[in-house]
């Protein structure tokens, strides 16, 4: 018998060289002897001898070798053909295997392609990536890879002792290779090894991967995550239905690794009764382990709950190779990192969430990624992911790449993954990360290191598309969903819609008030009367955005002193300033953030290798404050005039905000549905004020509802005895003002009581 394929097109296949392997391998119908017949090829690197099998016919043919030792092929005379097995022999040992090749169809379909190439394929991470699935009734995995400057690309795994030469995959269009393995079982470590036209080899992690090895590894795992059964309903149909921004939005950023951590010794079971063997890091202190996303659902969001929060906003969670970026340079987008557990742990902490009213929101990273040799860089041997101009292409402080935003699959590679979060995870929100950086091709860069846009200017026009982009997409999909800026800069509309030339956030960080807090607040308050306008400026601007009030993570690291560091005074003054700070904070118009620790009042700054300073709880002091910031939150949520109008002028006023010689403030806060108002006063000096006249829009009681002075939360305890009745004294062109006994560093307030009006 002489062979039936080219001896050229078999060393394609043993090289490695051939882009459509199905055009050799596998079953092929063939004429010879004017009859039609069939031929079974296969490429089988370390076999010695191989077998076709037909076991419905229970009918066994021998393989022959030619040209190459490994590669082998059979004519059959049978009409049909299907469902054949190989049996090889390797050694001593032999195997009956599914021969790959035997599955022709392409998963991928041509309008698949279609919305791929112009970026439109908001479920891209359903087709590209690794998926269980049955074909023809055989179990396996189905792979699918963008990399269009690819030579050649070969799946690499346990399944095939990571020999690129077994599993070829082909070229389908736009660049996209697949192969479906069977046999392929979940946790089933994989890569790609990619071919450039050189012939240079890159061993890749999957893009679009749905779990990772923990770090130092680097290896894609099979995953399954549609398994798990969510508990959820009620809150995503409440949240679908619902506008958050008139809602209160209290957030408790987290970093998952460094909240807590838990005894090495002592190990953690699963659900399953199996043991889960700990994380060790060799940067933590001796003897201590991460906690897992589950043990994480049992401490952390009771916690939270107790402290009032509404939400629980995590630093990155996507698999990154580095602790210390604390998640920032993030190499698997699709993948919950596996250092807390599974991607089914990382679904039950959010469903647990969600049962207990919280919401959660994920730190997202679209504007760079790092040089790691496994991820996205230089991918297929080509600048795919990142622009090749390292003007446009490289954040040089940050040693990290940024994304090519003028390219439709890139577009669609971010666009998905963000879809990808809220779909398969149910997260409420997204927080993205550096937008002041993708916005402005010179950020960070000294003249001559970065390159102007189209009309000589050095706003991003590509980036600031793809925002538009995601956050139509996003909020399509999701209404009720929050997308949120952290942008530093003065660009225009970042919080508005996309339809009037937004950026299409709902909510944008509101830096310059951030900053114009912490500089007041860490002055001596002697000087505060000087400095009036870091308290009132941040109303000239307050409303021409949606925006959140946020004290972050990035405010207690490389030598800024954690937040109760950065007051004045002594050990009472600090605590009693940031009291002052953080009711001010939550009664000024905007949603609110807290980095973890801040309710502690911790000495030191964050450290990412270390715990939260959870012995300051057994100290007066601490504990105080961490009831003071209970009880806030309680306030926050239970007063509509703080929430409602947070992003309309009509829900603030000023009553006095120039009496800088006291550093005294006071303003109304209104409710949108019944138009109550709320009366805050501050007092920003140790200096209290007594008979104190702030003048008030209506006769009646005025309760107090909030003292941040009250012995309760360590204070002095001045105060005005529950409340203070309106005289008929007009002042600050009001008809009626309360004289007001103003405690040392403290915020007051105030509310109108219903019931006693005579």
């Amino acid at each position: 018998m002489s062979m039936t394929v080219a001896p050229e097109q078999i060393d394609r296949i043993v090289w490695n060289q051939h882009q459509d392997p199905f055009e050799v391998l596998g079953p092929h119908q063939i004429h010879q002897d004017d009859q039609a017949r069939w031929v079974v090829r296969a490429y089988l690197p370390n076999v010695d001898a191989a077998w076709v099998l037909l076991p419905e016919q229970r009918l066994e043919f021998s393989m022959q070798s030619f040209h190459h030792p490994n590669f082998f092929e059979c004519v059959l005379d049978v009409p049909e053909l299907s469902n054949y097995q190989l049996r090889v022999k390797e050694g001593e040992h032999e195997r009956v295997i599914h021969d790959p090749y035997a599955f022709r169809s392409p998963h991928l379909t041509d309008f698949d392609i279609h919305l791929f190439a112009e970026g439109n394929h908001h479920r891209i991470y359903e087709k590209l990536g690794a998926h269980l699935t049955h074909v023809e009734g055989v179990s396996g995995v189905y792979f699918a890879v963008w990399a269009p400057n690819a030579r050649n690309v070969s799946v690499l795994g346990d399944f095939n002792w990571w020999d690129g030469r077994k599993h070829q995959m082909r070229r389908v269009g736009n660049g996209v290779w697949e192969l479906f393995i069977p046999g392929v079982k979940e946790g089933d470590r994989y890569k790609y090894e990619i071919k450039n036209p050189e012939g240079h080899i890159y061993e890749k992690s999957d893009p679009y991967g749905f779990k990772q090895e923990s770090r130092p590894k680097t290896a894609s795992i099979v995953a399954n995550l549609d398994r798990y059964h969510w508990n959820d309903q009620d809150w995503m149909e409440h949240r679908r239905n619902t506008d958050a921004l008139d809602h209160p939005i209290s957030v408790y950023e987290v970093h998952l690794g460094s909240w807590l951590h838990a005894s090495a010794t002592d190990p953690y079971i699963r659900p399953d009764g199996t043991e889960e063997p700990p994380v060790i890091v060799a940067e933590l202190k001796p003897g201590a382990r991460f906690l897992t996303y589950r043990e994480l659902a049992e401490r952390l969001i009771p916690y939270v709950k107790n402290l009032g929060f509404t939400h629980i906003e995590l630093l990155p969670i996507a698999e990154h190779p580095f602790d210390g970026s604390w998640g920032y340079q993030v190499t698997g987008y699709y993948a919950a990192t596996s250092r807390y557990g599974s991607p089914e742990d990382f679904m039950y902490f959010v469903d647990q969430c969600h049962q207990n009213g919280i919401g959660v929101i994920v730190d997202w990273v679209p504007g760079h990624f790092p040089k790691d040799g496994h991820g996205l860089a230089f991918f297929d041997g080509s600048h795919l992911y990142e622009y090749g101009d390292t003007r446009k292409g490289e954040h040089k402080e940050w040693g990290t790449l940024v994304f090519n935003y003028g390219r439709n699959e890139v577009r669609n590679f971010l666009v998905a993954n963000a879809l990808f979060w809220f779909d398969k995870y149910h997260i409420d929100g997204i927080r993205v990360d550096a937008v002041a950086s993708m916005l402005y091709l010179d950020y960070f860069r000294k003249p001559g290191e970065w390159v102007a846009n189209q009309y000589g200017g050095r706003e991003h026009i590509e980036a600031a598309d793809f925002l538009r982009q995601m956050n139509h997409v996003i909020f399509s999909y999701y209404p009720g969903a929050l997308s949120i800026a952290e942008e530093s800069t003065s660009w225009p509309m970042v919080s508005w819609p996309t339809y009037v030339g937004g950026l299409g956030f709902n909510l944008k960080w509101n830096m310059g008030w951030m900053h114009d807090m912490l500089d007041f607040f860490h002055m001596d308050p002697w000087f505060r009367q000087f400095h009036q306008n870091n308290i009132t400026f941040s109303i000239m601007y307050a409303f021409s955005e949606n925006f959140m009030l946020a004290f972050s993570h990035d405010e207690v690291v490389h030598g800024k002193s954690p937040m109760i560091g950065k007051m004045p005074g002594d050990e009472w003054q600090k605590f009693a300033n940031l009291r002052c700070l953080l009711t001010y904070m939550f009664a000024h118009p905007g949603k609110k953030t807290l980095f973890m620790g801040t309710e502690l009042g911790q000495w030191t700054e964050w450290n990412v290798w270390g715990d939260l300073e959870w012995h300051l709880l057994q100290y007066e002091p601490h504990q105080k404050l961490h009831h003071f910031m209970a009880k806030l939150n309680e306030l926050y949520r239970s007063q509509p005039a703080l929430y409602t109008q947070d992003f309309s002028n009509e829900g603030f006023e000023w009553i006095d905000c120039n009496d800088n010689r006291h550093s005294v403030v006071s303003f109304i806060r209104r409710d949108k549905l019944t138009g109550e108002a709320v009366v805050v006063v501050c007092n920003f000096t140790p200096q209290p004020h007594a008979h104190y006249r702030v003048g008030v829009p209506e006769r009646g009681f005025y309760r107090e509802l909030f003292n941040s002075d009250s012995r309760e939360y360590g204070g002095s305890n001045m105060g005005n005895l529950g409340g203070k009745w309106a005289d008929e004294w007009s002042f600050h062109n009001r008809p009626y003002s309360i004289d007001l006994c103003l405690p040392p560093l403290a915020v007051l307030v105030l509310k109108l009581d219903p019931e006693k009006t005579s």
